[in-house]
């Protein structure tokens, strides 16, 4: 300290601080303002700026005012430096976590507008966050004046030792990755594995892939099985999708009427469902011949998989309506049992018929068995 503090030090130092505070709920005002312009634009990228800088400008005018107190008060130089490099290191701290929820935020923004839904792919929005957090922390560190080469060093080594302990970690990890930068499954797609779970894929994390399926729950896949399995995408290549329904029809029906009749009740249901196609190319095919009749395959199309079921029950309320109008029969199949007696023959010695008696007792035999 050059010289003793006196009141004149200390007002100055209050002014600066109270400066900076005020300056910090003026800006914040401000950026209010700015927040409910951004919300009436289509981009959600200025929304997340907006709302990242309502902290970091704020903070900047608190610590300004706190560096300009400093200034006035009549430090050493030793005291001085640690509060510059103070200050400077918490500013660097707060543009470090301003700058990670701005950096995010555009990449869950970008890949929300890519996949069309809410939910977005938080493992690019983790690694994201975790990278430029620790470079802040890192030149914040430097700047107090601790050596960060040999902390580097430190975490080269014990990086190796989590890597071998956590090997499925980093399985699933770099599974994850794989998977989005490939396109394979992103948030949004119906999916179906080989074990049979199938889902609306709502988000995938560092370390799996959360999947929710048509009763609402949650299915919960690591990352490196979600990489292994056969899947199908019923979302990629196009979102819409053709489904098959059979049906059945007596012998003694025209066929050339059935046809008509079903490609009508196909095109009603298109129009009027919600989750029909109305554009779609409706599709008859006959193609076996029945023990009770003649079956054919009825191709509608769907907005998207959970639709079909939808799609389905309304189009076979239909038909069965309009055939029972029209005549047309939908005969169940029948199967005519016959079953044939058998001649039993017995198989050992026949026995002999009773022999009449007598009043008096004796009895009377054929001549062919007296002797």
């Amino acid at each position: 300290m050059n010289r003793d503090l006196v009141l004149h030090d200390w007002v100055v130092a209050a002014v600066a601080l109270g400066a900076g505070v005020l300056a910090a709920l003026l800006l914040r005002a401000v950026l209010r303002r700015l927040e409910v312009h951004a919300r009436r634009t289509r981009w959600t990228g200025d929304d997340v700026i907006v709302d990242a800088l309502r902290t970091v400008v704020p903070w900047g005018a608190v610590l300004a005012g706190a560096a300009a107190a400093a200034t006035a008060l009549p430090l050493s130089s030793r005291w001085e430096g640690i509060a510059n490099r103070s200050l400077t290191a918490v500013f660097i701290l707060v543009a470090t976590l301003t700058a990670a929820r701005i950096i995010a935020g555009l990449v869950q923004s970008v890949a929300a507008s890519r996949t069309g839904v809410a939910a977005s792919a938080s493992i690019f929005v983790n690694i994201t966050r975790i990278v430029v957090l620790t470079m802040g922390v890192l030149v914040a560190l430097e700047t107090m004046g601790v050596s960060i080469a040999p902390l580097l060093t430190a975490l080269g080594v014990g990086g190796l030792a989590v890597a071998l302990a956590l090997q499925d970690t980093l399985a699933n990890l770099f599974a994850g990755v794989h998977i989005l930068a490939s396109k394979t499954v992103q948030p949004g797609d119906y999916i179906r594995l080989s074990g049979g779970e199938e889902g609306y894929v709502v988000d995938i994390n560092w370390r799996n892939t959360v999947v929710r399926n048509l009763s609402n729950n949650l299915v919960i896949i690591p990352n490196g099985r979600l990489a292994r399995t056969n899947m199908t995408n019923f979302t990629h290549p196009e979102q819409r999708l053709s489904i098959l329904v059979q049906v059945g029809v007596g012998y003694e029906s025209d066929l050339e009427q059935v046809e008509r009749v079903t490609l009508e009740v196909v095109d009603s249901v298109m129009a009027d469902i919600s989750g029909g196609v109305p554009d779609h190319e409706a599709a008859v095919r006959f193609h076996t011949f029945g023990d009770s009749r003649i079956n054919f395959t009825v191709i509608l199309g769907v907005g998207e998989f959970s639709d079909q079921y939808r799609i389905k029950h309304e189009f076979i309320k239909r038909l069965h309506q309009r055939y029972r109008a029209e005549s047309i029969s939908i005969p169940a199949p029948i199967h005519t049992v016959s079953l044939q007696g058998e001649d039993v023959r017995p198989t050992g010695p026949v026995p002999a018929p009773p022999v009449p008696h007598q009043r008096d007792g004796s009895s009377t035999l054929p001549a062919d068995r007296v002797r």
